[in-house]
C-alpha cells in the first residue's frame, strides 16, 4: 500500500512543481559551517557530518502573518495529496504563536467547485539545504481521509524529473492512526522497484492529538528518522547498487501541509471536519 501511495503521489502531481533554474553562483558570505548557494540554500561544509549542529534556519510562527521570505502557500495541482490546496484564508491562521494548517468542507462552490480545500506551506525557492537537522513541532488532529504531511523535496533537477532527484517524508499520518509513516522515495525504490534494499519506510508510535517534534537527521552516508527526539528509521546509502539509490547529496525544501484523501488515506468523511494540523516551530541545523 505504501509503494502505490508513493508511485501515484510521483506520476500525478510532483512532476507539476515548477523548477527553480540555478546557476551555482555562491553568495560571497559563508558561516563555518555551511555555504550559501544564491542567498538561500544552505549546504553543508565537508567534514562536518560528526560536529555539533548550530541553528541555521527557524521559524516559531510568532508573526501575525505568514513569513513569506521564508514560505508560500502551497498551490493546487493534479495529484491526490495536492489536489485539494487553496490560498483561501479560512485554511490558514497564525495565533498565539502557532501556524493552524487546516482541511474543510468548502464554503463556496460557485467560485472554486472543489468539495474541500486544505491548507499548506513550502519553502521552494526560499530556503532550501543540504545535511543536517530539521525538527518540527505540531500536533496533528484526526479525521477520516486526513493526511497531514511534512516532508521534503529536492529545490533542483540535479537528476532529471521526478522521481529521480528523491523524496523524503519526515512524517506522514493517516486519519485516526496512532502511528505515522517516515519514508524515502526515488527511482530506486519506485521505478526500479528497490523498496526493501534497503527497506524505504518505517512507522512510529505517537499520541496524535499531543504536541510531537518530527525530524531527520541527515548525513552523506544515511538519513535518520527521528520522534521527539529518538531515532525511529535509518535509510543508508548502499554500495554496489544502482546511484539512482542515493539522489540525497542535493539541497531539498521542505513542505508542510494537511491534506485530505486519496487511495492511500481513503475517502474523506466530511462530518469529521474541519481537521487541522498545528505547527508551533520549525529548526534546521547543521
Amino acid at each position: 500500500m505504501k509503494l502505490l501511495h508513493a508511485f501515484r503521489k510521483g506520476r500525478n502531481g510532483l512532476t507539476r512543481l515548477t523548477p527553480v533554474i540555478l546557476l551555482g553562483v555562491f553568495s560571497c558570505c559563508t558561516s563555518s559551517r555551511s555555504t550559501i548557494s544564491n542567498g538561500y540554500m544552505y549546504i553543508q561544509k565537508d567534514g562536518r557530518e560528526k560536529k555539533q549542529w548550530k541553528l541555521v534556519w527557524e521559524d516559531n510562527f510568532d508573526q501575525p502573518k505568514l513569513d513569506t521570505s521564508k514560505w508560500a502557500m502551497v498551490p493546487p495541482g493534479g495529484s491526490a495529496w495536492d489536489k485539494h490546496m487553496s490560498a483561501d484564508p479560512r485554511c490558514y491562521a497564525l495565533r498565539d504563536g502557532k501556524l493552524f494548517l487546516r482541511g474543510i468542507i468548502n464554503p463556496d462552490t460557485l467560485k472554486d467547485p472543489r468539495p474541500f480545500i486544505t491548507g499548506g506551506i513550502y519553502s521552494k525557492g526560499k530556503f532550501a539545504f543540504q545535511y543536517g537537522q530539521v525538527e518540527i513541532r505540531a500536533k496533528l488532529e484526526c479525521a477520516r481521509g486526513a493526511w497531514p504531511a511534512m516532508w521534503m523535496l529536492a529545490e533542483t533537477d540535479k537528476y532529471g524529473k521526478y522521481p529521480r532527484n528523491g523524496e523524503i517524508d519526515i512524517m506522514e499520518h493517516l486519519n485516526y492512526d496512532s502511528i505515522v509513516y517516515q519514508t524515502t522515495h526515488s527511482y530506486y525504490t519506485l521505478n526500479l522497484k528497490q523498496d526493501k534494499n534497503p527497506p524505504h519506510y518505517g512507522t512510529a508510535a505517537i499520541h496524535p492529538l499531543e504536541f510531537n517534534t518530527y525530524g531527520i537527521k541527515w548525513f552523506p552516508d544515511k538519513i535518520v528518522f527521528t520522534v521527539n527526539g529518538k531515532e525511529t528509521f535509518t535509510y543508508p546509502r548502499v554500495a554496489g547498487v544502482d546511484p539512482s539509490q542515493w539522489p540525497y547529496n542535493q539541497p531539498f525544501y521542505l513542505l508542510i501541509d494537511q491534506q485530505l484523501g486519496g487511495d492511500w488515506v481513503g475517502k474523506i468523511n466530511s462530518s469529521d471536519l474541519p481537521v487541522q494540523m498545528i505547527v508551533d516551530w520549525v529548526k534546521v541545523y547543521q
